[in-house]
C-alpha cells in the first residue's frame, strides 16, 4: 500500500487552491522589470539560491528524504533486500584479463615493488569476482516475486503466486552494486538504487530502472532509506563503505533499535580475515550472543536458504548446511 494517497476527486472538480505548478507558470508571465528579476521576487520553492543556503539544511533533509519515500511508494516498492559489497569487484572475465595483463608486466619488471604490488591486488580480486556471478544470481532469485501475474513471466514456481513484490536495493555504482542490479534486470524485473554525490566511483549503472535510480547528497538519510523497506541485507566482500553499512545495521540490531532482519555475509575467509569478531568478544566489548546477528554463505542458494522463509520465497536446494558464527 502506498505510504502517501494522491489526491483522489474527479477530474473534472477543480482544487480550491492553484496548484504550485499552476502559480510557478503564471510567475514566470509576469512583466520583465527590475522587480520580477529580482531573487527577492522569485517563489520560495522555485528558488534553488534560497534551498542551497545553510540555513536551508533542515529544508533540504527533508526533501531528500521524501522525494524516493513518495515514487518508490507510487512504483509500489515496499520490501527490499539490500545488497552491498565492493565497487571494485568486477566479473570473471574481467577480472581474469586484468590479472594476465599484471603478471604479464611483473614479468617484463620483476624487481618493481609496485608492479610486485600491484599483481597481489590483481589476484585478489579475480580470487574475489566469483561474487560479482553470486550477487547477480541471487538477484534473480530474490526478484522473482516481481515476474509472476497477469502479463507477467511466470518463472515456474506456484509458490510466489499472491505474494507481494521483492525489490533488490543498491548503492547504484558498478562492481557488486551493478551485480545485483542486473541480476534483476535479467529476469524483466525492477531495482532501486540510492546513489550519491561522491568525487569518484559513483555513478549509476545501466540495469537500475531508470525510475527508481536516486541521488543524494546526506549519508544519513541515504542509510535510512536502504532500511525502511528492507527485509534483509546481504553484505559482499567490500571496503569502508561496505563495512560502515554493515556496523550501522549490526549496531541498530544489536541495540534493538529496528526489529532483526537477517545479515548474510558472503565469503566467510575474507570476512574472518578482515574482522575478527571473536577478538571483540574475547575483549568483552560485545557478547557471545552478538555474533548470532549475523550468518555467513557463500553461495546464493545457500543465502536463499535462509532468505526464502523471510520472503515466502520457495528455496532451492542448500548446498550444504548454513554455517552461522
Amino acid at each position: 500500500m502506498a505510504r502517501y494517497k494522491r489526491d483522489s476527486r474527479p477530474e473534472h472538480v477543480e482544487k480550491p487552491f492553484p496548484s504550485a505548478g499552476e502559480d510557478k507558470l503564471r510567475a514566470h508571465l509576469d512583466p520583465d522589470t527590475p522587480q520580477t528579476r529580482s531573487p527577492a521576487y522569485r517563489l520560495g520553492f522555485a528558488d534553488n539560491e534560497l534551498l542551497l543556503r545553510d540555513e536551508l539544511r533542515p529544508s533540504r533533509l527533508q526533501l531528500e528524504f521524501i522525494k524516493p519515500d513518495l515514487l518508490q511508494a507510487d512504483h509500489g516498492v515496499e520490501l527490499t533486500v539490500a545488497v552491498f559489497g565492493s565497487a571494485r569487484i568486477p566479473p570473471q572475465a574481467t577480472a581474469d584479463r586484468r590479472l594476465r595483463e599484471a603478471r604479464d608486466l611483473a614479468a617484463l619488471n620483476p624487481d618493481d615493488p609496485l608492479i610486485a604490488k600491484q599483481l597481489r591486488v590483481a589476484q585478489a580480486q579475480a580470487k574475489k569476482a566469483r561474487y560479482y556471478e553470486e550477487a547477480r544470481r541471487l538477484a534473480q532469485f530474490v526478484s522473482q516475486t516481481q515476474t509472476v501475474g497477469p502479463g507477467k513471466t511466470d518463472p515456474g514456481s506456484p509458490d510466489l503466486e499472491g505474494l507481494p513484490p521483492v525489490f533488490i536495493v543498491t548503492g547504484g555504482g558498478p562492481g557488486i552494486m551493478e551485480a545485483a542490479n542486473r541480476g534483476a534486470h535479467d529476469v524483466g524485473a525492477d531495482s532501486v538504487a540510492h546513489n550519491i554525490v561522491l568525487p569518484f566511483e559513483q555513478q549509476p549503472n545501466g540495469y537500475i530502472t531508470p525510475e527508481l535510480c536516486f541521488n543524494f547528497h546526506y549519508f544519513a538519510l541515504r542509510k535510512m532509506h536502504f532500511l525502511m523497506r528492507s527485509v534483509a541485507l546481504v553484505v559482499f566482500p567490500g571496503g569502508f563503505g561496505t563495512l560502515d553499512e554493515l556496523f550501522e545495521v549490526l549496531t541498530l540490531i544489536q541495540t534493538h533499535k529496528i526489529r532483526p532482519i537477517p545479515v548474510l555475509l558472503f565469503g566467510r575467509e575474507y570476512w574472518e580475515r578482515i574482522i575478527d569478531f571473536q577478538a571483540l568478544v574475547d575483549e568483552g566489548v560485545i557478547s557471545e550472543a552478538d555474533l548470532t546477528i549475523f550468518s555467513y554463505v557463500e553461495t546464493a542458494e545457500e543465502a536463499m536458504c535462509i532468505l526464502a522463509p523471510v520472503l515466502k520465497q520457495a528455496a532451492p536446494t542448500c548446498e550444504r548446511p548454513v554455517r552461522h558464527s
